[in-house]
């Protein structure tokens, strides 16, 4: 799908393939015939695309022209030293690049670079259907009583509130979604390795908010951290939170920052974290007034600022999130209260009480 799409079109003759597991179930003995998976004829007719498969072994080395000098050439000149990244997704990235950047050079001593002979190639091509073609594999398990479900011999997680009801889940090469109907609820890096665990500490934060005393030592909570979600930032404020609140109700307050994420940015409720924590606000209200200063001054982006400087000894100050509110309400024209008609009852009731003393001394 990623091929076709980039190279714009669908080609008009056979595509040679080398056997790959996801279209080849069985190859038939010498022939050339094989028993393809049901997914592969799928692809195959929504693209209208003729396949061909090389012999294997030595017997079809030399089917493949150049592709597995090419594959050399682009591991020597790319992958050595092997890159460092985050994610499959980043690695993808960083190949697309790569791949671009290598249709302006010249192979060998041609005249022309690899993008100008493509161009002569291109109007060759079929059109792309207007239909997309999901390449997804479909699951429907039911969330367990920890929040996750089992796909793959590996485990993800939900939000809570799908505990015991079965999801839909849309398995991609790269990546997992899991839909509850057709409202999307969870995305996840898919695992490679088997009877892996990845869990976001956002769809536990109504469990935890109710329960303060297990997020120390949950293991979502560790995943945000090697991920980079949960930073230095938010230990400190969390350590001093607790110091002037308790371990109970400083905890939670520190959830509740957490669910600002589902509405602003993560590096503003950062930045947010920081201010507060330099002025010694150590309230949900007061990171989220901040974090939302912060997403309002686009002039003055945050994501260039280290933890180290959000951290340091700079004087803040930080309006209370009551003080924000007041500040904002329109002007008062109500002419200010009088206690006069109070007064006049009162006069009443003493002089009613008076009376009433009189004749009982009488």
């Amino acid at each position: 799908m990623h091929a076709l799409r980039t190279l714009g079109g669908v080609p008009r003759t056979k595509i040679r393939y080398d056997n790959l597991k996801s279209a080849v179930a069985q190859v038939l003995g010498l022939s050339r015939a094989r028993v393809e998976t049901d997914r592969w004829i799928a692809f195959r007719s929504h693209f209208n695309i003729e396949s061909f498969y090389c012999r294997p072994g030595i017997e079809g080395a030399h089917e493949k022209g150049g592709v597995e000098g090419m594959i050399g050439y682009f591991r020597r000149n790319h992958f050595t030293p092997v890159p460092e990244v985050d994610s499959l997704a980043e690695l993808n990235e960083m190949v697309d690049q790569w791949d671009l950047h290598d249709g302006h050079r010249r192979i060998g001593s041609r005249p022309q670079t690899v993008d100008e002979y493509f161009a002569v190639e291109r109007p060759l091509l079929m059109p792309l259907p207007e239909e997309p073609f999901e390449t997804g594999r479909l699951f429907t398990p039911r969330v367990d009583r920890y929040s996750q479900i089992n796909v793959r011999t590996n485990r993800y997680s939900v939000p809570t509130r799908f505990i015991g009801k079965r999801v839909r889940v849309v398995l991609h090469a790269s990546h997992l979604v899991v839909y509850d109907r057709n409202v999307e609820v969870a995305r996840h890096e898919r695992l490679i390795a088997k009877g892996g665990l990845r869990l976001d500490l956002d769809h536990y934060l109504e469990a935890l908010i109710r329960k303060p005393g297990a997020f120390p030592g949950a293991t979502a909570l560790e995943q945000a951290r090697s991920a980079g979600k949960f930073t230095p930032v938010h230990d400190a404020w969390w350590v001093q939170a607790r110091k002037v609140h308790g371990e109970r109700d400083g905890t939670r307050a520190l959830i509740e920052v957490l669910l600002l994420n589902r509405h602003l940015a993560h590096e503003h409720v950062v930045a947010g974290l920081a201010t507060a924590l330099r002025a010694g606000a150590l309230t949900a209200d007061a990171v989220a007034l901040e974090a939302r200063k912060a997403a309002q001054a686009e002039d003055e982006p945050i994501t260039g600022t280290s933890i180290p400087q959000m951290l340091g000894e700079t004087p803040a100050t930080v309006t209370s999130l009551h003080e924000w509110r007041l500040a904002h309400l329109p002007p008062d024209t109500r002419p200010l209260p009088s206690v006069t008609p109070y007064d006049q009852l009162l006069r009443r009731r003493r002089t009613s009480g008076g009376g009433h003393l009189e004749g009982e001394a009488q």
